[in-house]
This record gives structure tokens, C-alpha cells and sequence, in this order.
């Protein structure tokens, strides 16, 4: 016969006590990174210590939050020191919190993003800061370890593509404590000293985010920023982020990227040299096509026959002209004749001459005054009467009116 049955809440009490009393579980410490923080207004902190594989919930009461020094961020990872505890009504455990040290990385990441808030509200990450490549560089300074991977790519890589260019390797440290020190005087001094370098690259090889820091550093970035020279960041793998990334005017992902993106290839350069090469030699020989055909017009012989179709051509339209002058004048002079003739034929139907040859004469007093009018005549008036072919003198001896 079994066990007798107990409640749901009489068997999670039973588990705290079980874990309050275990001599590990109850004073544990765990590694992780903060995960899903929240802040409640009670003042408690509510989050979860997770790593590759699994996470585990988190408890931080109010008056333990008062004496954690550092503040919790979210990404940060941090050691957790206190006892493992199971909320009964839940049913779930978590780790409740009595302190909490910032661990390794998880410390840097947290001075990684206030610096790197710091920078860009100063403007050091704008766009508009950053500096043009030149296409061409003539001399390109190399500010890294003379003894690492880093050099020897970059040296390989720019002399395989493009072996006109100088290099400058400028040997400073790249980890430890005065390597951003090292760095920043480089660029400093290479702006100052060496006026002919046309690129500064800096960077190093992958490791892990301490090896990295130097780059992370504020005097590095605040070198970068005023270096008057472009400056090329090529710090550790792809996937790696510093400071100096954001601050420089290019950031290459790798040490050999950023040699491939300071300098052109001589090879590609020379293909596109020939490809003009023969595009002008191609414009030429049509220009001096062209300026043949134009010295052949020029030929006496050929400007002779030139002129003489000229020739040609002006006298057919002369005589086409003078034909069509002569087919329009024409047409006016019958025009003007016919013209003539009608006005003629007016001029004799009005001659008093022909008038009077129709049977009428011309009755004038005795002043030469023409009487049109028997009110113009009077008894015993001397009239003349001319007709077509002569006339007569009379008398008026009696004056009929109208109609009688």
C-alpha cells in the first residue's frame, strides 16, 4: 500500500524545505547573462540567468536591490550569489538573489555601451564625419602589431592588388594595459609626422572581447575621430564590434578587408585603361575619317566639280525662275490689254460725240452755256443747236413746259 495522498501546496512545501536545507542549493552561485530584466514598481527585480543551453528564473527583492553596486543591464552577464526556493502557488523555483558581481565580459559590455552612448550623443559615429577613401592612395600607414597575423594580411593583400602603393607599418601594441595609449599616439603622430600617408589602417586579429578592448577605448576613438587622415578600423572577425568601428570612416570587417578597400586593383585599373585605349583609338580613326573626307571636298579637282554642279544646279533654277517670271507677265499684259479694251469701249459710249450721233444735239445760250432746262430759256432768246455733223443759231419764240 502506497504513501497517503497530499496536496499540491503540502508537496511544493515540502520541496522548499528540502532545497532551503540543502547545503549547495542553499547557497549557490551561478554565471549567466541578465535576460527579459524588469523592473517591478514594488522595487523587486524580476529576470533570468541564461547560457548556451538553458536558463533559470531569477529573484532580486528590493532591499537586496539597494545594496548591488552595479547596475543591471540587459545582456550583461554577471555571478548571482543566493538559495534556490520554490514559489508554492506557482510551482516553479527560482534563484533568489542576495548579491550579484559583474563578471568578465559582462562588466566590459556594460562599459562598452556607455561609452558607446557617450560617443555617439558627441556626434563622433555621424555619417556626415566620416572622411572620402582616396581612389588611388600613394602611401597607406599600417598602425598594429608588427608580429601578428594582422600585418602580414594586410601587406599580402595590398601588394598582390596594387604593388605601386608604399606601406608604412607602424608597430604599437594591441592588448594589454597600454595598448590604446600605443595607438592613439600613432595616429597622432602620423598625422603630425608623416603627411605623405594617404590611409591610416588599424585593427588586429579575432579574440575575445578583453583582447579586443583597446579598440574600445575612448582615447583610440577620440584619435580616430580627429585624425585628419581617413582612417580604416579593421578589428578582429566579421561578427566583432568595437568602438573604433563606429567611430572610423570606414570599418572593414576583417584585417585583409580593409585592404582590399583602401586600394584599387592594378589588374582591374589596367583592363579599364585598354578598354579606353581602344575606345579612343576607335574615336580617333573616325575623326580622322571624318577630317579626310573633308580635305577630299577641299580637292581643287573635287571643289571644281563642286562648283561646277553648283553651277548646274543655280542655272536650272535661273531658268526655272525666268520661265515662270515670263509665264506671269504675260498673263497680266492679256489681263491689262483686256482691261484696256473695255475701258475703251466705256470711254466711246461716253463721247459726247457719239452721243450726238444717235440723233441728240446740244442746245448752249448765247455765253456758250449748255441749257438743260426750258427754265433757262426765254422768248426772243439767242440759242445755238449743235449736232453731230454741225449746228445752226435760233430763236426762242415760244416756251412749251413739260408734258404739253
Amino acid at each position: 500500500m502506497g504513501l497517503k495522498p497530499v496536496r499540491v501546496a503540502q508537496l511544493n512545501n515540502y520541496i522548499g524545505r528540502v532545497l532551503k536545507t540543502d547545503p549547495i542549493l542553499g547557497n549557490v552561485s551561478v554565471i549567466g547573462e541578465v535576460s527579459n530584466l524588469k523592473f517591478h514598481s514594488s522595487g523587486h527585480v524580476y529576470f533570468s540567468l541564461k547560457d548556451e543551453d538553458s536558463r533559470v528564473n531569477c529573484f532580486l527583492a528590493a532591499g537586496n536591490l539597494q545594496r548591488i553596486t552595479c547596475p543591471l543591464e540587459e545582456g550583461m552577464e554577471i555571478i548571482a550569489s543566493g538559495y534556490i526556493s520554490v514559489y508554492e502557488r506557482g510551482g516553479y523555483y527560482s534563484l533568489n538573489i542576495r548579491d550579484i558581481e559583474v563578471n568578465g565580459e559582462g562588466q566590459l559590455a556594460v562599459q562598452f555601451e556607455k561609452l558607446k552612448a557617450k560617443l555617439e550623443k558627441e556626434g563622433l559615429f555621424d555619417r556626415y564625419a566620416k572622411k572620402e577613401l582616396p581612389f588611388f592612395p600613394e602611401k597607406i600607414a599600417v598602425v598594429t602589431s608588427e608580429t601578428g597575423a594582422a600585418v602580414r594580411d594586410i601587406i599580402r593583400t595590398i601588394k598582390n592588388k596594387n604593388n605601386y602603393v608604399d606601406i608604412l607599418v607602424y608597430p604599437v601594441l594591441v592588448q594589454g594595459p597600454q595598448a590604446a595609449q600605443d595607438i592613439a599616439k600613432a595616429i597622432d603622430d602620423i598625422n603630425f609626422s608623416h603627411k605623405d600617408v594617404n590611409v591610416i589602417i588599424t585593427g588586429r586579429g579575432g579574440g575575445s572581447m578583453e583582447e579586443l578592448w583597446a579598440f574600445n577605448e575612448e582615447i583610440v576613438a577620440r584619435s580616430i575621430f580627429a585624425s585628419e587622415i581617413p582612417v580604416i578600423s579593421a578589428v578582429g572577425h566579421e561578427t566583432d564590434f568595437t568602438i573604433a568601428d563606429f567611430v572610423a570612416d570606414f570599418r572593414a570587417a576583417t584585417p585583409t578587408a580593409a585592404a582590399e578597400a583602401a586600394v584599387p586593383d592594378i589588374k582591374e585599373l589596367n583592363d579599364e585603361i585598354e578598354y579606353y585605349r581602344d575606345s579612343l583609338k576607335e574615336d580617333l580613326l573616325r575623326f580622322i575619317e571624318m577630317k579626310a573626307a573633308i580635305l577630299e571636298s577641299l580637292n581643287p579637282q573635287a571643289f571644281a566639280r563642286s562648283i561646277a554642279s553648283r553651277i548646274d544646279y543655280e542655272q536650272m533654277n535661273a531658268d526655272r525662275i525666268i520661265e515662270s517670271m515670263t509665264d506671269s507677265i504675260q498673263e497680266r499684259l492679256i489681263r491689262g490689254s483686256e482691261r484696256i479694251g473695255m475701258l475703251k469701249e466705256l470711254i466711246e459710249a461716253s463721247n459726247p460725240k457719239s452721243i450726238l450721233k444717235r440723233g441728240y444735239s446740244v442746245i448752249t445760250d448765247k455765253d456758250g452755256n449748255i441749257i438743260s432746262s426750258t427754265k433757262n430759256l426765254k422768248k426772243g432768246s439767242q440759242i445755238s443747236i449743235e449736232t453731230s455733223d454741225g449746228g445752226a443759231k435760233a430763236e426762242v419764240t415760244e416756251i412749251l413746259s413739260g408734258g404739253k
